[in-house]
This record gives structure tokens, C-alpha cells and sequence, in this order.
């Protein structure tokens, strides 16, 4: 599954837990009866700015990144894993050389087009011939190869190199493994790259990573320390509408037009973008210190009341989740072990699962806007499995489950000992951000408390974006359990979160026939759409019996927009076309 940068990665990208998201054809939108809390109408967000007034030449745009911690500044998708850094390469970069249609599947209409071949095993991209570089050099071929080489690369620090789905190319496994200086299966003509697959997969239409770099820029950088280099995170150069002209490291970018764009030239001279902390983010709206700005759910009625200022609103690619830390990822196999025995038996997944009341969750905390997520494919895709049921309240059924397994209060503390005797401790970790962030955390704990389980908060505080992720990707042995997200994009293979050999796989959990099953999913066969559909429906009945995580919620996300802005979309597997966005106004209103 990809992620949320939309990169055609077959992979995944850490989200923070308050860029949840959420759909569903039968979401509760309307005021409910008997509730003690107002329900908002979903249906009624717009998805694009009603401001259809010409754009004034010269214009400028503040735009908000919301957030309770610095960005990062890995300004290249390539090694990212913060969805901030995402949406700051949004400016500077196309979210790929191919566009995709409404159903995620991909078109010509992008910086290049494409072919695939009767056999489904020959793919041949080419770059149109305006698509240069912000430094005038042209994109091309070699800089797609580049960018292949770069990540199966034995130095590469990302966590997108996916050898299900990569080493299906020829000669990336003997690239990968240094048997090889060139990648076999893929040939370069200038603006013209072809790859050749082993075996057929369905993947490469909706899935395949056609995001280049710039190799002449880049090349002088050993692998290992590209990441971390001046020129990815101070002096980035992309192929999109805006440049990078300052940068105020973690706190501020500061962009001017790219005059020569592809798609032509932007309606904004120049861009800013800062980080406010979600506390001031109505405030900043309100007061037009920012133009755009997404914001937490428990600040709707505040925004929604503002007459300066549009909501938008869209059902979101990304699930929210609360994992079990199973095991951890072997550097040296290159795979996740299982080798935690605190969460080996299934029915205390199980127990945890059925003790939390996610549907109180979304309408009482979250207005609505968050509902229970019955998979972890989310209900965007044809994908989903909509037989399946997501874990219903059932503290009974906890209790029940935990007693089976053995785990049971022996001390009469009102706290259950494991199946030996012994004090059964679980440390739950979950990130700041928001007013409702702290709440929900200690609401779960409350609940699992009920059923007897001892789980308290790791460090008895939350923890900030990136600190928390840090423990996740280092499989830190004090964290048990953790909530978190996932953005997905628009490859439906969820191997690169869930499979044996994915680093981010944070859960650690491995099993044969996950494995079984995502093979089949990127099968030849998996190009017969139903095929495809009935192997993933297959394989989300195994995650939900399993459950080395608990789906959450599922969630609208909201932006806030001056009513000066124009042409700005927020359509949900849409890029934003910065190009495309302008002002009609010289200052934003208040």
C-alpha cells in the first residue's frame, strides 16, 4: 500500500495520527437523534474554492503547515517519510512523470506517457519535451534510471526499496545485491526508458515509482549521505511550478514561480510557507496571517464560523491504527522477525480490539467526522472488503477472550497477570497534537482498563512527531503498543507496509500466508480485476482475524481557505496543481 505522497512507490510513508482519513458510502452525516453532540453534513463540503475571480499578476499566498513540531526538511520523495516534507515537495515537484484518472489508475496526461505491452511485461515511458528541470536542464530517461539505481542501492537510507515489487524488474536483485553495475531490465534513449518485468504484475498501472532525479545534480553524493546533503535539504531542485528560493530550516520555505513550468506558468509569483502550531491555526485564519491551512476536526465549529474563510473538506486516503510492536526488523536478513512473545497469542489482539468503542469515538469526539475503519485498505478503493465488519464494542467478549488465553486477575487488584503469575504491564505510545489527541489516548487506556488489562502511557506523556517515529523505526523495546496512521496512495498492494521484508512494517508481524496472498495480489493472474479483488478480500479477513493491528478510524480532513483564493483543489487522490492557484486580491481578507 502506497502512501501518503502518492508516490507510485509500492510502499508507505509514516502519517501523523491527525492526518487520519475517512469515507464511506454510509457514513453517518446527519444530526442524530438523542445525541449530545451535533453531527456535521459531510455532503455539503465543497471540494475546490467557489472564488471564480481572474488572478491578479504578482501574487502571493501564505500557506499554513500545521504543526506541533518542525518539519524535517527531506525535501526529496525519495527519502521522506514525513508526510510535512510531502507537502512541501508538493511545490517543487509533480507528484510523478505520470498523472492518474479518477480511479487511480495512470494516464497520459502528465509530464510523460506511456505504454505497456500485449504480455503485460514490457513498460515504455517517455518525457515530454518541455519537462526541464527548475535549473533548465532537461528531464530524461537517465534521470528515472537514476532514481532506481539510487534506491536499490545497498547504502539507500529510504525505507521504499519493496524487493516484492522492485525486484520483479530484471536485474534490480543482482543490482541490489552488488552482483551487477547496471540494472538489466531497463534501457535508456534519451527522453525514452523501458522496463522489463520478470513475470506480468498489475501493479505497474497504478504502482510503478516513475518519480526521477536529477542525476547530474545529484550523482557527485554518495547513496548513503544523499539524504542528508545540502542539496536535498537546502538547496532542492525539482521539475514543479514553484522553487525553492530560502529556506528557514524546520519552521519556514520560501518559494518563487518557475517561469518555465511544463504545464505552463504559475498564477502566483511566489509562495511561503511556515509551520503554526494547531493551537493558532484558527486565529492565523482569522486574522489572514495564512492563506490555506489544514486543521484539526476540533476546530471545525471555529472555522466554520469564520466569515473570511472556506472550508473545504474531502474523505482522506489513510486509516489511523493502534499496532502491536510483534517483533523487530532484522538488518542483516533484511526482514521482520517475530520474536516478541507479549502479543504472540492472537486472542489478546482480539480482546484489545473488541474492549475500545471506536463508533463513541467518531461522533463524540470527532463530530462525525471519523467512523470506525473496518479494514486496512480503506473504503476509496474497489478493494475494501465491504463484508467485513469492523471490531464491534464488546467488553464482554474482551473479558472472555482474555480468560481463555489465561490471562486473569490472580491478586484480586482488579488487573490481570499473565498466564504465568506475572504482572502484565503494557506500555501504549501515541504522538501529541490537537485537543483531542490526549483524550483519546487516555479514553482507550480507560477502556482496556476495564477489561482488566494494565495499559498506562509510555513516559506517562505523549510524544512529538518525529521522536515517536523514531521509536517505531528503531523497534524501541519499551514501546508495546502504539497509535499511529497510514496515508495510502493509489496502488492497492499492501505489501509495502505488510510485507516480510518491508522496514516498515512496524508492527513486525509475518506469517506464510500473508505472504501467500500478497504474492498472489501482484500476480499475472491479479490483472483479472475480480481475481484481484477476491485475493485482497481474502487477505483483509486474515488481517482482521490476526490482528496485529487494530484499525481505528477512518476520517474527513479539512482545509481552511481565504476567500481570496482561486483555483485551489482539495479533491482527495488529486494533486494540488500549485500552478494552477492564484489570488484575486493583494492581501487576504479578515
Amino acid at each position: 500500500m502506497k502512501i501518503k505522497n502518492y508516490s507510485k512507490v509500492l510502499s508507505a510513508l509514516a502519517v501523523s495520527s491527525l492526518l487520519l482519513a475517512a469515507c464511506s458510502d454510509d457514513t453517518s452525516t446527519k444530526e442524530k437523534k438523542g445525541k449530545d453532540v451535533e453531527q456535521v453534513d459531510t455532503s455539503k463540503f465543497p471540494t475546490k474554492t467557489t472564488n471564480q475571480g481572474k488572478a491578479i499578476e504578482g501574487g502571493h499566498l501564505t500557506y499554513g503547515l500545521v504543526s506541533d513540531t518542525p518539519f524535517e526538511g527531506i525535501l526529496n520523495k525519495m527519502f521522506q517519510q514525513s508526510t510535512y516534507d510531502h507537502d512541501i515537495t508538493s511545490f517543487i515537484d509533480d507528484e510523478d512523470l505520470l498523472d492518474t484518472d479518477e480511479n487511480y489508475v495512470y494516464n497520459n496526461e502528465g509530464a510523460a506517457t506511456y505504454e505497456l505491452s500485449e504480455d503485460n511485461k514490457t513498460f515504455t515511458l517517455t518525457i515530454k519535451d518541455n519537462v526541464n528541470w527548475q535549473d533548465g536542464k532537461p528531464v530524461t530517461g537517465a534521470d528515472l534510471e537514476y532514481a532506481y539505481e539510487v534506491i536499490s542501492h545497498k547504502d539507500y537510507p529510504g525505507i521504499y526499496y519493496d524487493p516484492e515489487q522492485m525486484e520483479k524488474i530484471k536485474g534490480v536483485k543482482e543490482y541490489h545485491e552488488g552482483k551487477a553495475d547496471k540494472i538489466s531490465g531497463i534501457k535508456v534513449d534519451g527522453k525514452k526508458i523501458t522496463f522489463s518485468f520478470l513475470q506480468a504484475n498489475p501493479s505497474v498501472k497504478t504502482g510503478l515509482w516513475v518519480f526521477p532525479l536529477h542525476k547530474e545534480y545529484l550523482k557527485d553524493v554518495p547513496v548513503a549521505k544523499l539524504a542528508s546533503s545540502e542539496k536535498i535539504r537546502k538547496n532542492p531542485i525539482g521539475f514543479g511550478p514553484f522553487k525553492v528560493k530560502k529556506i528557514v530550516q524546520g519552521e519556514a520555505v520560501e518559494f518563487e514561480a518557475n517561469k518555465d513550468y511544463w504545464r505552463g506558468e504559475p498564477k502566483l509569483d511566489s509562495i511561503t510557507l511556515k509551520v503554526i502550531n494547531p493551537s493558532v491555526a484558527v486565529k492565523s485564519l482569522q486574522n489572514g496571517d495564512v492563506d490555506i491551512a489544514e486543521f484539526n476536526v476540533d476546530h471545525y465549529d471555529q472555522v466554520k464560523a469564520l466569515d473570511n474563510v472556506e472550508v473545504l473538506g474531502k474523505v482522506d486516503l489513510a486509516y489511523s491504527y493502534i499496532g502491536f510492536k510483534m517483533g523487530h526488523f532484522d538488518k542483516n536478513k533484511g526482514e521482520n522477525v517475530m520474536d516478541n512473545p507479549k502479543f504472540e497469542d492472537k486472542r489478546v489482539r482480539q480482546a484489545m480490539a473488541y474492549a475500545i468503542n471506536n463508533e463513541q469515538v467518531g461522533e463524540k469526539m470527532y463530530k462525525g467526522l471519523r467512523f470506525p475503519a473496518n479494514s486496512v485498505i480503506t473504503p476509496n478503493f474497489k478493494y475494501n472488503n465491504k463484508d467485513l465488519k469492523p471490531y464491534e464494542y464488546n467488553p464482554e467478549k474482551a473479558k472472555k477472550l482474555l480468560d481463555e488465553a489465561g490471562y486473569k486477575d490472580t491478586n484480586k487488584d482488579g488487573l490481570r497477570e499473565d498466564p504465568d503469575g506475572k504482572e502484565f504491564k503494557i506500555n501504549f505510545a501515541s504522538m501529541s497534537g490537537g485537543d483531542i489527541a490526549e483524550p483519546l489516548t487516555k479514553y482507550y487506556i480507560q477502556q482496556w482498563q476495564e477489561v482488566g488489562l494494565d495499559v498506562q502511557m509510555l513516559d506517562g506523556r505523549l510524544h512529538e512527531f518525529n521522536s515517536f517515529y523514531d521509536m517505531l523505526k528503531t523497534d524501541d523495546e519499551n514501546v508495546d503498543i502504539y497509535q499511529a496512521a497510514w496515508g495510502v496512495a493509489s496502488d492497492p498492494d499492501p505489501a509495502g507496509i505488510w510485507g516480510r521484508k518491508s522496514p516498515a512494517n512496524y508492527t513486525r508481524w509475518t506469517s506464510d500466508k500473508n505472504d501467500e496472498l500478497l504474492k498472489k495480489g501482484v500476480s499475472e493472474e491479479a490483472f483479472d480485476d475480480q481475481y484481484r479483488i477476491d485475493v485482497y478480500n481474502e487477505w483483509q479477513e486474515l488481517v482482521h482475524e490476526e490482528v496485529p493491528m487494530i484499525p481505528t478510524l477512518f476520517r474527513y480532513t479539512l482545509s481552511g481557505v481565504n476567500e481570496r483564493v482561486t483555483g485551489y483543489d482539495y479533491l482527495a487522490g488529486r494533486q494540488y496543481q500549485w500552478f494552477d492557484v492564484g489570488v484575486t486580491e493583494e492581501s487576504a481578507k479578515k
